[in-house]
């Protein structure tokens, strides 16, 4: 390519010396305004000629022989075209803008890419200069707000922690309704890659998420196929939606070598508004506590909040260098963040690797294709969790301590009001302190992960190509957990101390045949594919547990490291341990016609057929089929030059969900060590057949202003029935459990809209505005069961539930009485007396929105981005279980909204509307301002960007809690809950400093 850009430029040149006689030489360089890069492969035109020129691989140019009277004509795939006059000038530098609507002319579709103009599918396309800034701890985060139809739910604020990701509703009532990701076409499998925390004395945690060995710098776009045309070319695990992401690769003739390093500041959002010390005592008298007790008043002052919470320093660094020529291009990059969680200790380091790579052989026969990344992540933990009991996890612990209490004792140990015996270990259980949670508890986990890929494309014959992809995915972690010995509040046996260790192995191959044919066909443009797909997943576990350790095991602190010093003599027993493997196989067969009538009538029609080692012997294979339309009505001669661009769409088709755990429709035994039994467990179902969603909708793509104003609308219909469920049975029984389909609908229907309007487009200053707002309906038919989820934790709560499944409500619908206040005794007061449940509303929000507008003024740049969701609510378990009168009383803090109600002190803090808010909210998710610092064309450096980042800046909503944007995991024997928030890890405000220099 590079060769034929200088044979054209010079052939050019010399039609210019034979044409013209006169004029002199004009030379100039062109660059990119996002980054300041130079562009090779600009054209350069003489306007009202056919002469011109092109740009080499430093960006710059030459014309001979210029009229003075000229203008010149800069113009770039990409890019928004410029006209720049001549003058008096022998220089011409440009800058070019890019076009958002030619830069995704081209869209990432599953085994392939497509034109937009020719989509008949939904598809949103997200580039670099879409994404999110700031700290990013996994690629969901770049798109959270960015687009309609996408909801992204964070499960708390801890760096690396689960993220909940709903396209176009949620569907499944007990397996994963997370999409499909496909990251340079490798489907990842759907499970954990680490192991969640075991409960060790302060709950469970969940997994973290297992996207984030992905370097967010690694990333070029993203593309979201919505819509069942769209996704069911991925058949059995389309049903939720695919999310394809492509990584950074070489470009021929464009070598670059860019340096990025950015700091980050981040501090609570928000905090909880507690008692103080001197504001404590009296409030206790209040509830009726005795104010003079030295378990009430320790004379000290200590704001716990303060003591685990801090301001966190967060640091990025990439190094990456691409090029190429026609034959060969690559790309290799070098990441390392180290993002800290704004409560001490907590922490996510990460360094990740990887090398693209493109060979073409044979006179471009043969293409070769690499695609390997590999990463290591290291996780430090702290002790907060889903479900702790009332003594707390240690946010639970921070804002209930009493702020009369000290940290430490006058001996120098950690202060617990029941004191320390004769041989020095704490007495009681009934006080946590949050600190020695910090410093005597050590949580730490590592992964490491390699995700590659080898392609190889033969160009049989004109239009007719075939494709090898082989695709390996492998992760390995560790997690060491360690409780030291005479930890305050911790019921351990002889107060000896615990550790743990879990290890998990868990990987995937994948073999992939694809065959395209594209030709002229009739009136029409015929494109084909067809393949066959063969993957297989393994994954297996093992872990072990000890306590009772040694006196002497407190020297090599953690225990984990030497899990054997421990006393084995007593008649505890000092060792559990256990292990997991299952592993299962999905084969596909697939096809897609692509029919395209004078650019005008767009067909599309997809199948795939996959059999899954998972299902029992009568269903293991299913068909997901879809059709799509598409009708460039702009093309017709009724509208044409009328400035109007339309299309419209409409889809149907049918897609599939197998994330389910395997060997669940096989007999299956199960284990009690401690009793050294064996009972059944789940009982067979050979007749358990495929999770399906049927889907339908319509949709219009519309442009106005020569392209300056688009938008695009759908109205979705999705339908998901045979919903994979487990069905408990009651016991006594024969076994435990048998998954069923379970005879139900899941229906979500919405309205889509998505506008950018680039309102200025001047030489020094533009703006432009990007809005996507999504209306959403869930509702659960044709079930005449019930299904209580939700659990929801406290002193007194044992056995509490929020939630339920029922015909004619939304999935994850509040069931509770409805409470009107207080009577004048202090008791709560409620609609029905004889508390009755009732619906109350959903924790699915009915609408989401967000908001971009984009400023440009020369070298300087500024982003602002506003996202917010409504319409669901909220149950706030923590305030259910800490801010009460009663907790109050009992020696422990609480909210100054708390302290100061009505509500009598032995008022039962029942499950109710009382703790359930209403979730909206709007926040300023990102705020960008840049810099492009101008460089003389002698400086080595090619390209200088400065840029400043504020995440999360201003949230506005009445939610009382730290964040609406929460999801602690309150299942109930697996089935999901979603929109409780229980003493969740909070969010961060974080400022972020950054530089990028390009070579």
């Amino acid at each position: 390519m590079a060769a034929f850009m200088l044979a054209l430029t010079f052939i050019l040149c010399l039609t210019q010396l034979q044409a013209f006689a006169q004029g002199r030489t004009i030379s100039g360089t062109v660059r990119s305004a996002e980054d300041n890069s130079a562009l090779p492969g600009v054209t350069v035109q003489i306007k009202g000629t056919n002469r011109g020129g092109t740009t080499d691989a430093e960006g710059k140019y030459t014309l001979a022989n210029v009229p003075d009277n000229a203008t010149l004509v800069f113009s770039f795939i990409g890019m928004i075209s410029q006209e720049t006059a001549v003058g008096n000038r022998s220089t011409v530098d440009v800058t070019l803008k890019g076009d958002q609507q030619q830069l995704q002319e081209v869209v990432v579709v599953g085994y392939g890419t497509q034109r937009v103009k020719d989509a008949t599918g939904s598809v949103v396309a997200l580039g670099t200069q879409d994404f999110n800034k700031g700290v990013i701890a996994s690629p969901e985060q770049l798109l959270q707000g960015r687009a309609a139809g996408i909801q992204v739910t964070p499960a708390s604020g801890e760096p690396g922690a689960g993220v909940n990701i709903r396209i176009r509703g949620t569907t499944s009532v007990r397996s994963n309704n997370n999409p499909l990701f496909v990251i340079d076409g490798v489907p990842l499998d759907g499970g954990d890659v680490s192991d969640g925390g075991r409960d060790y004395g302060a709950g469970t945690q969940a997994a973290r998420n297992p996207l984030n060995f992905l370097n967010p710098e690694d990333i070029e776009n993203i593309s979201v196929l919505k819509d069942a045309s769209a996704a069911a070319i991925y058949g059995a695990r389309g049903a939720n939606g695919v999310v394809l992401i492509t990584t950074k690769k070489g470009k021929a003739g464009q070598k670059s070598f860019n340096i990025s390093a950015n700091t980050s500041i981040g501090s609570t959002l928000r905090r909880y508004d507690l008692l103080s010390a001197g504001e404590y005592a009296n409030a206790v008298k209040t509830a009726g506590g005795d104010p003079s007790s030295p378990a009430v008043n320790a004379g000290a002052s200590t704001d716990w909040q303060k003591e685990i919470f801090r301001t966190s320093i967060s640091q990025n660094y990439n190094l990456s260098y691409g090029g190429g020529n026609d034959d060969t291009r690559y790309y290799m990059s070098l990441g390392y963040s180290d993002i800290q969680g704004v409560v001490k200790k907590s922490d996510l380091r990460r360094i990740t690797g990887r090398i693209n790579a493109t060979h073409e052989l044979f006179n471009d026969k043969v293409v070769l294709d690499l695609q390997l990344t590999t990463s290591g992540v290291n996780d430090v933990y702290v002790p907060n969790s889903d479900n702790a009991g009332f003594e707390g996890n240690l946010i639970a612990a921070a804002i209930q301590s009493n702020p009369t209490y000290p940290v430490r004792d006058a001996q120098g140990r950690f202060f617990t009001p029941e004191g320390y015996n004769a041989q020095g270990q704490p007495q009681g259980n009934a006080f946590r302190n949050p600190v020695s949670l910090l410093e005597m508890i050590d949580d730490q986990g590592r992964t490491r992960r390699t995700l590659g890929n080898l392609g190889a494309t033969w160009r049989i014959s004109e239009g007719l190509s075939y494709k090898f992809n082989l695709g390996l995915d492998n992760s390995v972690s560790e997690r060491r957990t360690s409780i030291r010995r005479n930890i305050p509040g911790f019921d351990i046996p002889n107060k000896a101390g615990r550790a743990i260790i879990q290890n998990r192995d868990r990987s995937s191959t994948l073999l992939e045949h694809t065959l395209n044919y594209n030709r002229k066909l009739g009136p029409g443009n015929f494109d084909g594919l067809v393949g066959f797909a063969y993957q297989k997943f393994q994954n297996r576990g093992a872990f072990i547990q000890a306590e009772q350790f040694l006196p002497e095991a407190d020297e090599f602190f953690p225990y984990a490291n030497n899990i054997g010093a421990v006393n084995n003599q007593g008649s505890t027993k000092a060792y559990f341990a256990g292990s997991d493997r299952n592993q299962s196989e999905l084969q596909s067969y697939f096809g897609r016609v692509n029919y395209n009538i004078n650019d005008r009538y767009l067909l599309t029609a997809t199948v795939r057929v996959d059999g899954s080692s998972k299902f029992g012997p009568n269903n293991k294979y299913g068909a997901f089929p879809s059709f799509a339309g598409a009708w460039r009505v702009s093309d017709e001669s009724f509208l044409a030059g009328k400035g109007v661009d339309l299309k419209l769409r409409a889809n149907w088709g049918r897609t599939g969900n197998q994330e389910f755990p395997p060997n669940l429709t096989q007999f299956r035994r199960g284990f009690d060590p401690n009793n050294a039994a064996s009972s059944p467990d789940i009982t067979p179902n050979p007749n358990l057949r495929w999770e399906s969603t049927r889907q339908w909708g319509i949709g219009a793509d519309l442009g106005f202003l020569k392209g300056r104003l688009t938008a695009t609308i759908d109205f979705f219909n999705k339908n998901t029935s045979d919903l994979l469920f487990e069905a408990l049975y009651a016991q006594p029984a024969p076994a435990r459990s048998r998954w069923i389909n379970l005879d139900a609908n899941v229906i979500n229907r919405g309205i889509e809209l998505g506008i950018n309007y680039d309102v200025l487009t001047g030489q020094d200053f533009t703006w432009s505005i990007s809005a996507n707002g999504t209306y959403l309906k869930n509702e659960v038919t044709n079930f005449s069961g019930l299904y209580n989820t939700g659990a929801i934790n406290g002193q007194g709560l044992s056995g509490a539930y929020a939630q339920r499944i029922v015909g004619g409500r939304p999935l994850f619908s509040f069931f509770m009485p409805s409470f009107t206040g207080y009577d004048d005794q202090g008791f709560g007061a409620y609609t029905d007396p004889s508390l009755g449940l009732s619906y109350q509303g959903t924790a699915i929000p009915n609408y989401n929105w967000g908001l971009t507008n984009t400023f440009g003024y020369k070298n300087w740049g500024l982003m602002m981005f506003w996202a917010g969701a409504g319409g669901n609510y909220i149950y706030n378990n923590t305030a259910n279980a800490i801010f009460t009168k009663g907790n109050l009383r009992n020696g422990r803090n609480v909210t100054k909204d708390a302290a100061s109600s009505p509500e009598n002190a032995v008022n039962p803090p029942l499950v109710s509307t009382r703790f359930l808010e209403k979730g909206d909210f709007g926040r300023l998710s990102n705020l960008v301002v840049s810099y492009n610092l101008p460089l003389p064309k002698s400086s080595a450096i090619r390209s200088l960007r400065f840029s400043l980042t504020g995440q999360n800046l201003l949230l506005i909503t009445g939610y009382s809690g730290l964040d609406p944007e929460v999801n602690t995991n309150k299942a109930i024997d697996g089935i999901p809950s979603l929109g409780i928030d229980y003493t969740s890890y909070p969010s961060q405000r974080v400022f972020t400093f950054g530089i990028n220099a390009g070579f």
